[in-house]
């Protein structure tokens, strides 16, 4: 399979799940754009230990992270006293949730679910973006970021507690 197969039966997976993790679209789209640039660059070292769809999930998955800790390493340096590049006046926006296809009504209560989401530890994250944003299975989650099925099945009761218990109280997910 070459690159342009591999890109157009991807594309609209590798950003929908970038969406999940950052819930902004055009930060969903750099994702998926550097995950491209990586799949590009490293196809020809993918040694079919995984399947392909395996490989760019776990791709997007790191990707997806990576972006979102610098984004917090750039906020947590603004809050900490760092100028601003573009106006050090201008006062630090939180960016709201941009996902196109929720209807105007849900925005609020989606905002609120996506903040407790990612209140979540990393890898409880993950567990919820595959098994329902993705509708991966747990053996299917378990590969793409493996671990073991009972590790997902784990990671997963963990989370809706915490969701359960940040979307309760969301001074907690803070």
């Amino acid at each position: 399979m070459n690159f342009d197969e591999i890109y157009h039966a991807n594309k609209n997976l590798v950003f929908n799940l970038a969406l999940g993790y950052c819930q902004n679209k055009e930060d969903a789209e750099e994702i998926a754009q550097e995950v491209f640039v990586t799949i590009f660059e490293k196809h020809s070292q993918f040694e079919g230990n995984a399947s392909l769809s395996t490989w760019i999930y776990r791709i997007t998955v790191n990707k997806s992270l990576d972006f979102i800790k610098a984004k917090k390493r750039k906020k947590r340096n603004f809050l900490f006293g760092s100028a601003r590049l573009d106006d050090p006046k201008k006062p630090f926006e939180v960016p709201t949730f941009d996902h196109p296809g929720v209807l105007l009504e849900t925005k609020e209560s989606m905002t609120a679910i996506f903040s407790a989401i990612n209140a979540l530890p990393e890898n409880q994250k993950t567990v919820i973006l595959l098994l329902k944003l993705e509708d991966k299975t747990q053996a299917e989650t378990a590969e793409i970021m493996n671990t073991t099925i009972k590790a997902v099945e784990s990671l997963y009761q963990r989370a809706k507690k915490n969701l359960k218990q940040f979307l309760i109280d969301p001074k907690d997910g803070e």
